[in-house]
C-alpha cells in the first residue's frame, strides 16, 4: 500500500513536469511570435514560473547537446527522458509485483 502511494506520487510528478515542459515551450513560442506580451503581469508571472521550473533541466541538456544554432532540441530531449523515466517506473512496479515483493 505504501509503494502504491510512492509510485503514484512519482508518476504524478513526472506528469506535471511533462506538462510544464510542454507549456513552457508553447508559452515561449507565443512570446517570441508576439502573440503574448510580457508586459502583462499575468503573462510574465506564468512565463517566469515555467522558466524557473524547466530551465534547470534545459540547461543541463544544452550543455551536453551540440549547438544547432537557433534550433533548441533540449525540450524534446527532456520530454523523451521524462517518458523513459515513466516507463522505467512502471516496469519497476511490475517487476516488484511479479516477484512478490510488492503487495
Amino acid at each position: 500500500m505504501f509503494l502504491d502511494v510512492v509510485f503514484f506520487l512519482a508518476s504524478a510528478v513526472l506528469d506535471l513536469l511533462w506538462w510544464a515542459v510542454l507549456l513552457a515551450v508553447i508559452m515561449q513560442m507565443l512570446i517570441q511570435f508576439g502573440v503574448l506580451d510580457t508586459r502583462n503581469r499575468l503573462v510574465w508571472t506564468i512565463a517566469d514560473f515555467l522558466y524557473r521550473v524547466t530551465e534547470p533541466l534545459f540547461g543541463r541538456i544544452r550543455r551536453v547537446l551540440p549547438n544547432f544554432g537557433p534550433l533548441d532540441l533540449s525540450p524534446l530531449v527532456v520530454l523523451l527522458l521524462i517518458t523513459a523515466c515513466k516507463m522505467l517506473l512502471a516496469a519497476t512496479a511490475n517487476a516488484l509485483l511479479r516477484n512478490g515483493m510488492y503487495f
